[in-house]
């Protein structure tokens, strides 16, 4: 039992920290391609501000994975539960 706990939160860990390092990138990546629209905005006058379009979908991209590993990755316990509960039953059916 220790053990699955263990691989259960080792897991657990992983998810939270992926969804960080997701985090991270998204926000230098954006920040660079913000600053080389504005700097080409500034040397051509060209008003596109083109980095919003990554911006929108890939920030959609970052809040789908905060949404799975901080609220919607609950199915997950709901499983293991269930898991245990069919286990139980076998184990009282021999």
């Amino acid at each position: 039992m220790n053990d699955e706990k263990y691989v259960r939160a080792k897991k657990r860990v992983k998810e939270i920290k992926d969804f960080y390092t997701h985090l991270i990138v998204f926000g230098v990546v954006l920040t660079i391609l913000t600053v080389i629209n504005l700097a080409t905005f500034a040397i051509e006058g060209d008003l596109n501000f083109w980095f919003l379009y990554p911006l929108g979908f890939w920030g959609f991209a970052v809040f789908m994975h905060g949404m799975k590993t901080f609220f919607l990755g609950k199915g997950s316990r709901w499983e293991n539960r269930k898991i245990k509960e069919v286990m139980k039953q076998m184990d009282e059916d021999k």
